[in-house]
């Protein structure tokens, strides 16, 4: 069956939202919607007797006055684009489950705006505290998912062992960003790309640990970006910088499926 539907509609079965919910019987899916129309955050309608949903976003186009097509993205799940301030009020009625743990950072992903920093490396999760700096601090999750801070780090951690985020996290007070994986490819249809701490350590200015050598342990060392770089009056770059760069770019290189540059007989 084909259905008419405009910016901020969607269509989905049932069983889909049953799915999506965790729900064991569909009745619950549709309960669900029932208390999510009450709330006003949508509006819904049973077709196809009642085997298929078509729902829609209520004020779509108030919401999301920077989207420049008038066509719904092809997602299935709608629930993706939620209004911000809806989310809030979603996150805020008590202890978040992992779900909501990870659909409130899917829903808080910025990537490649220049208003963020460290955007351009990857979709970061950014709560829009109005700085600009994605960075933030287990306790500062712990209060909005109503969770200890040691409750957030668990399952942070579980969620980056899973791959579903690259959790980047700095010595000190400085904090951690976090990254979500895989949502180029799911979101727009393009290539994902690596997310290098380093890399996002010198954008943001903060200590990054550079090896002396293979065989010694890594210590605490302040490289920013001119840093490594060939001086106008000295054409010469520091051997640490250099061998820093090179394992670096070897590791770039195996994860885009090169993996000869750490073979012992490369020179």
């Amino acid at each position: 069956m084909t259905y008419l539907v405009g910016p901020g509609e969607w269509i989905c079965t049932l069983a889909d939202l049953r799915t999506w919910f965790r729900c064991r019987f569909q009745h619950q899916a549709a309960s669900v919607l029932d208390y999510l129309q009450k709330q006003n955050y949508i509006t819904y309608s049973l077709l196809e007797n009642k085997k298929v949903v078509k729902f829609k976003i209520t004020n779509w186009p108030k919401d999301n006055t920077a989207l420049e097509y008038n066509y719904p993205c092809k997602k299935d799940d709608g629930f993706f684009f939620f209004p911000i301030s809806k989310v809030h009020e979603l996150i805020s009625m008590g202890k978040c489950s992992e779900m909501d743990m990870l659909l409130d950072m899917w829903i808080h992903a910025i990537y490649n705006d220049p208003s963020v920093q460290g955007s351009y490396s990857g979709p970061v999760v950014y709560y829009r505290n109005h700085t600009g700096n994605p960075m933030t601090s287990f306790q500062t999750l712990g209060d909005r998912w109503n969770h200890s801070k040691t409750t957030v780090s668990r399952t942070l951690k579980k969620f980056e062992e899973m791959n579903l985020i690259t959790l980047v996290s700095f010595t000190g007070k400085h904090g951690s960003m976090i990254y979500l994986n895989d949502y180029l490819s799911v979101m727009f249809d393009i290539s994902d790309v690596m997310i290098d701490k380093e890399e996002i350590a010198m954008t943001m200015q903060l200590p990054i640990h550079v090896p002396e050598s293979k065989e010694e342990l890594c210590v605490s060392k302040v490289i920013k970006e001119d840093q490594v770089s060939v001086p106008e009056n000295d054409p010469c770059v520091p051997k640490l910088h250099m061998q820093f760069i090179i394992q670096k770019v070897a590791e770039m290189l195996k994860s885009q499926g090169i993996p000869c540059c750490e073979c012992p007989k490369t020179r």
